[in-house]
């Protein structure tokens, strides 16, 4: 009986939330862009093989990699000529025995110093520049992570992990949303190969949205024929990513890290490689060169989609472009510094992005007897 009332109430509150929301094809997009500059060099082809801080964003699984000693993790990148600001930061903290781990991420992404000129011009026709005042647009996430080994053998690793995420948005004064969704994700060691499946917001992340304005800027909103919002809802729908990786030993110190994922997405038709509806699929590919594990290089292709073509006059040629990238990275005891290379638009009208991050492993001093 008490099976049968939870049921009835998770029914009922599945149909008040699908009447009351809806799905957004680019909702929450933000969380899409990546973490530290190795995934971002790769393609963004993680969820096999990642196993440091930055597992807690690609695929929590991969935190139980962290072994002995917490890890922070911190990245920094500009997007569209510095407007964008995009700032990433984690610290994942392995349980004695190695056997679990958790870890926090934080997320930033704004665009900050937006002019607001809705009062810029006086009731009586005049322009008044000190009634301009800035505010910023930005996006937050706070994602904390859990992840044990379900299984460890010479020839066979099983890892599982968790996310709850909770999301944070804001458009200056005037909106402010908060979110909450999780993702899971497990790992398969074998041999050389490894094998990563991640789905991420797995409940239908929900956001509710409210908005705030005054009489006055309400007024302006109407007499210039702008809709003022009223308070509204979106679920970010779930999305499934594969990955598989293998690793070839070049030589003695030497060994190639090759790796294929494929976003796959529930929410409609979009403008990838693979596209129906309302299942489509991104697929990503990304190589590492490990160089006696001091040094590393790094490329990867992504983003397949279909525009018109530059020299196209009449809007009607559709060509194929992608997003490379590349990067290299340095490990020096403790630290590592890594570096990506990212094309944002495409290959014939490339607008790059350098990007760097830190990994710093907290290796604290023994203390001699």
């Amino acid at each position: 009986m008490k099976t049968n009332r939870l049921s009835l109430t998770l029914l009922t509150t599945l149909i008040f939330f699908s009447a009351t929301a809806q799905f957004r094809k680019y909702s929450n997009e933000f969380l899409n862009i990546g973490a530290g500059a190795r995934g971002l060099a790769m393609g963004s082809s993680q969820v096999a093989s990642v196993s440091d801080g930055t597992s807690g964003y690609w695929n929590p699984a991969g935190l139980v990699g962290i072994k002995d000693h917490p890890q922070v993790n911190l990245m920094h990148a500009e997007y569209f000529a510095g407007i964008g600001k995009y700032d990433y930061a984690s610290v994942a903290f392995p349980t004695a025995g190695n056997k679990r781990t958790i870890g926090i991420t934080g997320l930033r992404f704004a665009v900050d110093d937006i002019m607001n000129t809705l009062f810029l011009v006086e009731p009586d026709g005049s322009i008044n520049y000190n009634n301009i005042q800035a505010f910023s647009s930005a996006d937050y996430a706070f994602i904390f992570s859990f992840a044990q080994k379900l299984k460890e053998s010479e020839k066979k690793n099983i890892h599982f992990g968790l996310n709850a995420k909770v999301i944070h948005r804001s458009v200056g004064k005037f909106a402010k949303a908060w979110g909450f969704g999780l993702d899971a994700g497990l790992q398969i060691f074998s041999n050389h190969w490894r094998f990563g499946v991640v789905g991420r917001d797995i409940t239908s992340t929900f956001n509710a949205w409210s908005f705030s304005f005054t009489e006055k800027e309400k007024q302006v909103l109407y007499l210039t024929n702008n809709e003022i919002p009223v308070k509204s809802t979106e679920l970010t729908a779930p999305r499934l990513v594969l990955g598989v990786a293998r690793d070839f030993k070049l030589g003695k110190k030497l060994s190639l890290l090759a790796e294929a994922n494929i976003d796959v997405t529930f929410d409609g038709q979009r403008n990838t490689l693979i596209s129906a509806n309302p299942v489509s699929a991104d697929p990503k590919l990304g190589l590492e060169l490990n160089i006696n594990d001091v040094f590393f290089l790094r490329g990867g292709i992504n983003n397949f989609q279909r525009a018109l073509s530059d020299g196209d006059t009449v809007n009607q040629k559709k060509v194929w472009i992608y997003q490379p990238s590349a990067g290299a990275g340095f490990r020096f005891s403790n630290v590592t510094v890594d570096y990506a290379f990212t094309n944002l638009v495409n290959q014939s009208n490339p607008l790059f992005t350098h990007v760097f991050s830190l990994k710093l492993n907290l290796v604290g001093n023994k203390k001699e007897n």
